[in-house]
């Protein structure tokens, strides 16, 4: 009987509730640290320069050569191998298969191939082995066999390898000029074109357009068009030059591919660096992955215009949301009379906070995109019709829905935090000679800064990782150009963008190519993981800061 005895006491205790809370925490973080750990290795390994492997490997009693990097390895119990068709031997416990990416997609077509562990006769990593890495058709695996200049080979064997080199690097040169030109010289050429063609329009709807302005309009455009014709010719150079060289390498079958040195990015041998040469090139990639654009329908190059918009977006977004959930939340605390009225807001405002992301961004199409943005352009850019300027989702329709999912967040951690200054701090204030405006302004808000700050924090952690709603208002898969650029008004609102999230569903599950893209699936997990808590710590000292600041007061 003390035994039960103790037990009810200790249960009336409250301990066994408090030792389940700490368990059921416990589980959530190694949960949490787990998935972070996962996906932070499968992320940055995947830009450490694998060796190639080279298999003489049975295949129908024919020897053939194999060449790849092992990226998986399958252990298959006999009992499961023999029930999905293979043979098995007394003796073997397990099929152990290799996924090679043997690469070379406009040779065999495929990236990746499975082969058997028992049909490998000899496996060796030649040094001589490159890797090319291709604007298009992903790796090459290989064997160089000579450069070309103009189609003549200028060098064989082993003095190939300085010259392409040599080669590769005067041609990212002119690739690099080449994208200059395109994106930003003949890009804000033809958005000015586009400019004076709606300047134009209007003056043609305002009745306008006379003959001082049809002539002024002339000369603006033949001064553009002879500079798009000088860039042009430039263009037309530096192609010529850039497709001149090339280089010969042989393939696994022993079929030898030429590839133009303009669809390079770079060339390697992996087999043959050592720890230094590896970890330049591993920190080149990380460099690559978060400041080039994507390529090869996402799956190689990097995600700045993903990391950009996303980042643009929040802080669009923070900008919009703030004053609004003060507004509201100072309304319900300082001014509306606490009623039944009162409470019932607070009761919508707290569901508002479960709704469904999807709804918002259902919502964010139909009344901010279709109606509010069809408004404007019928009202204020009618010269630009049928083409929508506002009337398509964009930036600003993608901030404006985000913030009204978030505004809930902002509302309850504002009031919570007006609640939480005492009221003789109002009183003092007011008899003092305040005003009830100067009080809040000067006193109270400055005192609530803390929990603005936090719901400022809730709401860009929830807003940086959500995609439901943006696919509907304004994320895209790829975005020709940044929402923010050199060309007025800078900040272009209207344009479509990218973002980390959709970025991950899109290489993920959308990729024609999932096997190769899946390492940057996990990369830009990573860094989507690393901007949201960036963003936060950003937030955090600030907040810090402000408590900091008005502890002594608050107490």
């Amino acid at each position: 009987m003390i035994m039960p005895t103790r037990m009810k006491a200790w249960f009336k205790s409250g301990s066994p509730w408090i030792w389940l809370n700490a368990a059921a925490v416990s589980t959530c973080l190694i949960m949490v640290i787990a998935v972070l750990g996962l996906v932070t290795v499968r992320g940055i390994v995947h830009f450490w320069p694998a060796k190639v492997a080279q298999f003489s490997y049975q295949q129908d009693d024919a020897l053939q050569t194999v060449i790849g990097e092992i990226v998986d390895t399958s252990v298959t119990p006999a009992a499961m191998a023999k029930s999905s068709g293979y043979k098995m031997a007394d003796n073997e416990e397990s099929l152990v298969q290799y996924q090679i990416k043997t690469g070379n997609r406009d040779v065999s077509g495929t990236d990746f191939r499975w082969i058997l562990e028992r049909n490998v006769k000899q496996q060796d990593y030649p040094a001589e082995m490159i890797v090319v890495e291709r604007r298009e058709w992903g790796n090459f695996y290989g064997r160089l066999i000579s450069v070309k200049e103009a189609g003549k080979i200028i060098a064989t064997g082993e003095q190939a390898w300085p010259v392409v080199q040599e080669k590769l690097d005067a041609a990212l040169l002119v690739f690099k000029e080449i994208a200059h030109l395109e994106k930003k010289e003949i890009g804000s050429i033809n958005y000015s074109l586009e400019q004076l063609r709606l300047k134009q329009r209007r003056l043609e709807l305002k009745n306008l357009l006379d003959d001082a302005a049809k002539k002024q309009l002339a000369d603006e455009k033949a001064g553009f068009e002879t500079e798009y014709k000088q860039y042009q010719t430039q263009l037309n150079a530096l192609y010529q030059q850039i497709r001149r060289d090339s280089l010969v390498a042989k393939t696994e079958s022993g079929s030898e591919l030429e590839i133009p040195l303009a669809k390079v990015v770079r060339v390697y041998r992996p087999n043959a660096m050592n720890l230094i040469d590896k970890i330049g090139h591993y920190g080149i990639k990380l460099v690559e992955f978060v400041s080039d654009d994507p390529r090869e329908a996402n799956t190689e190059g990097g995600i700045f215009p993903a990391i950009f918009g996303t980042i643009l977006m929040v802080i669009i977004m923070s900008i919009i949301v703030t004053p609004f959930g003060v507004i509201a939340a100072v309304y319900l605390r300082e001014y509306a009379k606490q009623g039944f009225t009162t409470r019932l807001i607070r009761i919508a405002v707290n569901n508002l906070a479960g709704v469904p992301s999807v709804v918002y961004g259902v919502f964010g199409l139909g009344f901010f995109v279709y109606i509010l943005g069809g408004n404007i352009d019928r009202l204020f850019f009618p010269e630009s019709a049928p083409a929508p300027v506002f009337g398509t989702p964009g930036l600003m329709w993608a901030s404006i829905t985000l913030a009204l999912l978030t505004l809930p967040v902002v509302i309850v951690s504002t009031e919570e935090g007006l609640a939480r200054i005492p009221s003789s701090i109002r009183e003092g204030s007011l008899a003092l000679g305040a005003t009830k405006l100067e009080t809040l302004w000067l006193t109270v808000l400055p005192m609530a800064s803390p929990a603005m700050m936090t719901g400022l924090i809730l709401a860009v952690a929830r807003a940086a990782g959500e995609v439901a709603p943006l696919m509907l208002v304004g994320v895209v898969k790829l975005a020709p150009t940044l929402p923010l650029d050199g060309n007025s008004p800078f900040l272009h609102l209207d344009r479509k963008f990218m973002h980390l999230g959709f970025h991950i569903y899109d290489v993920g599950f959308q990729s024609p190519n999932v096997e190769a893209a899946r390492p940057l699936v996990y990369a830009t997990a990573f860094l989507l993981v690393v901007v949201i808590i960036g963003l936060n710590l950003a937030a955090i000292v600030i907040r810090n800061n402000l408590r900091e600041k008005y502890r002594a007061l608050e107490g």
